[in-house]
């Protein structure tokens, strides 16, 4: 047994040191949690199994990044919650608190690869935000006059496009923008393509194309940036990416999925010939048709002649006609006036009978009695109301203060505060005050108070 004595933090520089040069670069698969993301950038975790767990820290780069992780490309992933991974890391330990942990240098999910977990997880967020939503998806016109077609101008997809659309409708107008398809520059030349397609002007529809590869040659088009450009587009985007398996973020945000890129050209332009023979049946239906309208109408004209066949006599008809309803008007006028005129002699001597006249003067008696029996209860109601009056305003000066003061009576107000004594209390000896008369008024200083008692039934002072 040694019988050095190391301090606490030499022990853990020793361990450290063990550890280090006992592990080299590890690849430690399990599963994260308690997963944090401080401000500095840096993501601390746990990963663990069934029976165990152990730290591990991701550091951010001074060039903003994690290597392995959601890095702004296509190949990037973000790391969640409960996601089973494989760490590439060196063992290393933290001496200030004794703990050992990984530093972790790259991470890759288990089961699927990164780039089809930066796939799920990139479909995900844009379908949350609406980029599928088929409501916003533009229809793809039926004759194009031009094509903007956005692919590699070396490989066989352009041959095979120029081809078929050649075959199908040579008068198409075909506008390419070579780009590559594939590699860590493809995603900014494709959005920059879409985006010059709509400064060319007369683009009526855009095919996105490119031949089959694996997830990570078609790695371009599962691009955000990609994606976005294609959400942006005024333009309708046909999207023909792959083989007929093969699904892109591309095919999900376009106007329309081809399952290949000769599928695309074979959809976006029609057939010349199949076109031509079908103006030509829909012209020889509309002849037919022409002729039997034609037909219908000179049935019709064939029928009204026949019963037009002696206008003469039908004119002598409506003559006949004409003269008889005249007649016949010419009755009912004289009919109609004999009957006014029966009413009128009627009128007439029932009017005599009535007299007017008498019945005017009868009347005329009656209003000039109305009028002097109204005007005699005038007369009395007025009389009525003046002797009311004259008692009302006798009553009234029996009331009035004026009355009595006549009586010998006075009023007395205090001074100065205009108050009326009621009471001999409410004065004092030398108290002024003002004395109202039923002539005019003085004023008067109190030289003396008398008391007013009750004795035998009776008042005295």
């Amino acid at each position: 047994m040694s019988r050095e004595i190391l301090t606490v933090s030499a022990l853990n520089e020793n361990i450290r040191h063990l550890l280090e040069s006992s592990f080299d670069l590890l690849l430690v698969e399990g599963e994260i949690s308690n997963l944090r993301r401080p401000a500095s950038g840096h993501l601390y975790f746990t990963l663990k199994d069934e029976k165990s767990q152990i730290r591990a820290v991701i550091f951010r780069s001074p060039f903003g990044q994690r290597p392995g992780l959601d890095n702004g490309d296509s190949r990037g992933f973000a790391i969640e919650e409960g996601m089973s991974v494989i760490c590439r890391a060196r063992l290393s330990v933290y001496q200030p608190r004794g703990e050992y942990q990984l530093i972790v240098s790259a991470v890759e999910p288990t089961g699927l690869g990164a780039l089809q977990k930066a796939f799920e997880q990139l479909k995900a967020r844009l379908e949350a935000e609406g980029l599928f939503d088929p409501a916003r998806k533009k229809p793809v016109p039926f004759l194009p006059h031009r094509i903007g077609v956005i692919t590699s101008p070396t490989g066989a997809v352009i041959r095979d496009i120029l081809n078929i659309t050649g075959r199908r409708f040579s008068s198409v107008d075909i506008m390419i923008a070579p780009v590559r398809v594939q590699g860590g520059q493809a995603p900014d030349e494709i959005a920059g393509a879409i985006a010059d397609m709509h400064t060319v002007g007369d683009i009526d529809v855009i095919i996105l194309a490119r031949g089959g590869g694996s997830l990570e040659d078609l790695a371009p088009f599962n691009d955000e940036r990609v994606a976005r450009a294609i959400h942006r587009s005024r333009i309708p985007i046909i999207s023909a990416v792959g083989h007929e398996t093969d699904f892109t973020i591309a095919d999900f945000v376009a106007d329309l999925r081809a399952p290949t890129p000769s599928a695309a050209a074979e959809l976006v332009v029609p057939v010349k010939v199949k076109l031509i023979t079908s103006l030509e049946s829909l012209h020889l239906r509309m002849i037919v048709h022409q002729h039997r309208i034609m037909e219908r109408l000179r049935e019709r004209v064939s029928t009204l002649r026949e019963r037009l066949r002696d206008p003469g006599r039908r004119i002598a008809d409506l003559f006949i006609t004409l003269d008889d309803r005249c007649e016949r008007i010419k009755s009912a006028l004289n009919n109609k006036l004999t009957m006014q005129r029966g009413r009128e002699l009627n009128l007439n001597i029932r009017l005599r009978h009535t007299a007017p006249l008498s019945r005017i003067r009868d009347g005329r008696f009656v209003l000039e009695n109305l009028q002097k029996n109204m005007i005699a209860e005038l007369r009395n109601a007025i009389e009525g109301l003046k002797k009311r009056v004259r008692s009302d305003m006798a009553i009234l000066d029996t009331l009035s203060p004026l009355a009595v003061l006549n009586r010998g009576y006075s009023i007395v107000k205090s001074l100065p505060e205009g108050l009326i004594i009621r009471r001999a209390d409410a004065v004092t000896v030398g108290s002024d005050v003002d004395v109202k008369v039923s002539q005019g008024g003085f004023r008067a200083q109190v030289t003396g108070v008398y008391e007013e008692r009750e004795r035998d039934g009776e008042r005295e002072i």
